[in-house]
């Protein structure tokens, strides 16, 4: 019997289908949610998880309800050098109010600030960083502290990329956030910095919206005025989001416990710790080791610090994403 030149080239893409099939699963699948991810140890882990726990035929599968996933922000989802972005938004503040009301300059929350800039700031340590934080973001309603924040990055740029600071993103953790997302996760920004500071902007970036911000946060106090209700922006911190306080704000927010939480320095180890104690559950950090493409530091750095996170990354089974050779690229095209 012939055979007809249809039959022949069927029987060629079928065999071909059949060949590449397994590669293309294999290599394939996992690529192309995490482009800019390199399909190392790393990458492999990640996946490895998530397909665990969404499988409904594996021992580690949980319900969509359960699959709560938590970041930190700064060094984890955007940069964090030359200082944390939000001290550099502090900063400008202050030096426009001190422009406007050079007296301010004998102020307490102003003076270390005015006599020597971000260095003597952060030579004065946490007490000369709350006085530069009460003096650019309280004394006023949130409303208007919120439009302060959408006009500063608006106008402001980093000072080594000239980028705009929400440009400063990482593109493998914003198609990490994507991945997860279609896999039914609920993603969660668990930071240090100000939770409305972070509210004005995480939803359009990050596609993580408002209430699932958890932060440091001042006191506020509710008001009646003439053109109605506002809350006011007070000289006192609330809650510090930071190293203990970050399992507390997660149960005092989101009420459960991750599964699976991501960070960068010894101020998230905590947040990992409390992440990684039940099952199933994955601990990540990201190591900042490209001073090409971004900046290499870690042990020695006061921002950003990571040593106990490194150290006790492997026998607590913690992914630790090597920013050099795990991220193909690092930032996120704009």
């Amino acid at each position: 019997m012939p055979v007809s030149k249809s039959s022949i080239a069927f029987s060629v893409l079928a065999i071909a289908t059949l060949l590449f099939a397994p590669l293309t699963n294999a290599m394939g699948d996992h690529n192309p949610p995490l482009r800019s991810w390199a399909n190392g140890a790393s990458t492999q882990r990640i996946v490895e998880f998530v397909d665990r726990v969404t499988d409904v035929d594996s021992p580690d599968y949980l319900p969509p309800t359960e699959r709560v996933a938590v970041f930190d922000n700064d060094g984890t989802l955007w940069a964090e050098q030359p200082a944390y972005f939000q001290v550099l938004f502090a900063a400008d503040v202050a030096r426009e109010r001190l422009r406007e009301n050079p007296e301010l300059a004998e102020d307490p929350d102003y003076k270390t600030f005015s006599e020597g800039g971000l260095k003597a700031v952060a030579a004065g340590g946490h007490e000369a960083l709350f006085q530069l934080v009460f003096a650019s973001h309280t004394g006023v309603s949130n409303a208007d502290f919120q439009q302060s924040v959408r006009r500063w990055l608006d106008s402001a740029r980093h000072p080594k990329t000239e980028k705009r600071y929400d440009a400063m993103v990482y593109q493998p953790m914003l198609e990490l956030l994507h991945y997860l997302r279609e896999h039914e996760f609920s993603t969660w920004i668990v930071s240090g910095g100000g939770v409305s500071f972070m509210r004005v902007w995480t939803e359009e970036v990050y596609g993580i919206p408002p209430q699932q911000v958890i932060g440091s946060r001042v006191h506020m106090r509710y008001e009646e005025t003439g053109d109605g209700p506002r809350l006011m922006r007070e000289a006192a911190i609330s809650h510090v989001n930071d190293g203990p306080g970050k399992p507390v704000g997660i149960q005092q927010v989101i009420g459960k416990r991750p599964v699976l939480a991501v960070g960068n320095s010894d101020g998230d180890f905590e947040m990992l710790r409390w992440t990684t104690a039940s099952s199933p559950s994955l601990g990540v950090l990201i190591h900042h080791t490209d001073d090409e493409r971004e900046w290499a530091y870690d042990r020695d750095s006061a921002i950003g610090h990571l040593e106990r996170g490194l150290d006790e990354a492997p026998g607590r089974g913690w992914v630790v994403v090597d920013m050099k050779a795990d991220w193909k690229r690092v930032f996120a095209a704009h």
